[in-house]
């Protein structure tokens, strides 16, 4: 089963940047479609490889970090191509 995953994520103390950085740069090392926007960070691929990732990689984000939390998506569906017509 393909998915599409919508993440933020948000350290919620000074000096964030750095947090952010590394956990977009393992999400890229994965070998899993990942798409960026200034606002959020997409992954695609099949369910259990993607969630596999998150669950790690989430974990060590959180360890981390003093405070944080993360905004999550997720569609039954692989919305990689996705193009607006209108």
């Amino acid at each position: 089963m393909k998915i599409s995953v919508e993440l933020t994520l948000s350290p919620l103390q000074d000096d964030f940047e750095p947090k952010i950085i590394d956990f977009i740069k393992k999400l890229r090392a994965s070998g899993l479609k990942v798409k960026e926007t200034p606002l959020s960070t997409q992954v695609y691929g099949d369910y259990d490889e993607v969630m596999a990732l998150l669950n790690s990689e989430i974990k060590v984000a959180f360890e981390a970090m003093d405070r944080g939390l993360i905004y999550i998506k997720i569609v039954k569906s692989d919305l990689s191509d996705y193009a607006a017509d209108f």
